[in-house]
């Protein structure tokens, strides 16, 4: 983020009301050879094989397949196109740069979590022009837009995302992001569950099951694991979604790091008008997902490693995060060698890095690891004791007396707009 991305520029953004819920219809029986007159009805049952149109993203009154709080991707009865010469083709609009993609199918290594802050649902394919102007605002630093909707797997209807496994796994939780295996399954065209899911359709992974959506492939379950996001069960690969229909970006993650999550909820509201469904998800309904509660945003982050040094305010860690690496969007090596969202010397890094997410590996290039890293460093210098000690400490972290004074002031204006 830039420095100037911290200023307050709220009052401009006019409060959003969420569209009303359109009222479900009575139950009719539709006439003869006709389809359903509203595209919120409820799809009327077919027998096993009868394809399914994806035709965007509703409010229904039906469960997902986990339960999650998030509502229902629609589908609606109709017979397959004949050519898919009318299906929209994605913008060219790049999704941040979260990961560097690998060649050749293969999943590039973890580099970088993005912890999403806001989830924002269209009732349709966003333009790229509303995509890019998501990606410009202030206090936006990364963007990935993703295919959706609804299919029907063991009978059940399921919201899923096709995805490239390279760049997605990085909005994922720690736990999940890492697990290599799973995203190396999706690129070979099997699809991963929640495990909310696995458990409530009883699949095993290995195993093929019909999954129907425009057409009805029979896809290998490679896995279940923590998606983290509301609502959403099922990850594709790009060219499954592609195959069953799904909508070309539907939706679309947002990272904002040190921002408040409400104001960019109401930003991007601004930006992609009525009938989309802007999230909050630092709401705690949302956030009663994956690994135990630990923090989802880089200013949970933040204020939670402060806790480990009495005394620190989490705005210089903040405010040291914006400096060093933009919150993570820059995460090196610099010419000097410095890795990670808080930019430590390799060996610097051997003395203080911190397993923060317990997963028994201290690594330079995790948010999750480097920032309580941070805050052990500044506080092995006499940061928690404030004053000329905390001048000291962040001198210590970079050399230069200007560092220091723009430290300062930025942890002013964080602790003027947030505390």
């Amino acid at each position: 983020m830039d420095d100037d991305a911290i200023a307050d520029d709220d009052a401009a953004a006019p409060a959003f009301r969420r569209p009303a819920r359109p009222k479900p219809e009575k139950k009719r029986r539709p006439p003869q050879n006709k389809a359903p007159q509203s595209k919120y009805a409820r799809p009327r049952r077919r027998g096993p094989g009868h394809p399914l149109v994806i035709t965007g993203i509703a409010i229904l009154a039906v469960a997902t397949a986990a339960g999650g709080v998030y509502t229902a991707l629609t589908t609606q009865e109709v017979e397959p196109a004949a050519s898919d010469s009318t299906q929209a083709a994605p913008p060219s609009v790049p999704p941040g740069d979260p990961v560097n993609v690998a060649q050749g199918g293969q999943v590039a290594p973890l580099q970088r979590v993005v912890p999403p802050d806001v989830l924002a649902v269209g009732g349709g394919s966003i333009s790229g022009a509303k995509i890019k102007k998501i990606a410009k605002l202030g206090k936006v630093g990364d963007v990935a837009a993703v295919a959706g909707g609804a299919v029907q797997l063991q009978g059940r209807q399921v919201n899923a995302f096709a995805v490239d496994p390279s760049s997605f796994r990085s909005w994922t939780s720690p736990g999940t992001a890492k697990k290599t295996e799973l995203w190396e399954a999706l690129a070979a065209d099997r699809f991963v569950v929640s495990p909310a899911a696995a458990e409530q359709l009883q699949l095993a992974a290995g195993t093929q099951y019909p999954v129907v959506g425009r057409s009805m492939p029979n896809l290998t379950m490679g896995g279940s694991a923590a998606l983290g996001l509301p609502g959403i069960d099922m990850l594709v690969s790009e060219k499954a979604g592609a195959d069953l229909g799904l909508v070309p970006n539907v939706a679309v993650l947002v990272n904002a790091p040190g921002a408040d999550p409400a104001a960019v909820v109401k930003s991007v509201t601004k930006v992609l008008g009525p009938g989309t469904d802007v999230l909050n998800l630092h709401e705690a309904k949302y956030r009663d997902q994956p690994d135990g509660g630990r923090p989802t945003s880089y200013m949970d982050l933040y204020k939670k490693a402060a806790g480990t040094c009495p005394g620190l305010s989490w705005t210089v860690l903040a405010a040291i995060g914006q400096v060093e690496s933009s919150h993570g969007r820059n995460v090196g090596p610099s010419s000097a060698g410095a890795l990670g969202p808080m930019q430590f010397m390799p060996a610097t890094w051997k003395a203080y890095g911190v397993d923060g997410d317990g997963d028994g590996k201290a690594d330079i290039m995790n948010p999750y690891d480097a920032i309580p890293g941070a805050a052990k460093y500044l506080c092995a210098n006499g940061a928690g004791k404030g004053g000329k000690q905390l001048y000291n400490a962040i001198w210590h972290y970079n050399h230069a007396h200007w560092y220091v004074q723009k430290v300062l002031g930025l942890a002013k204006a964080y602790a003027a707009r947030y505390d």
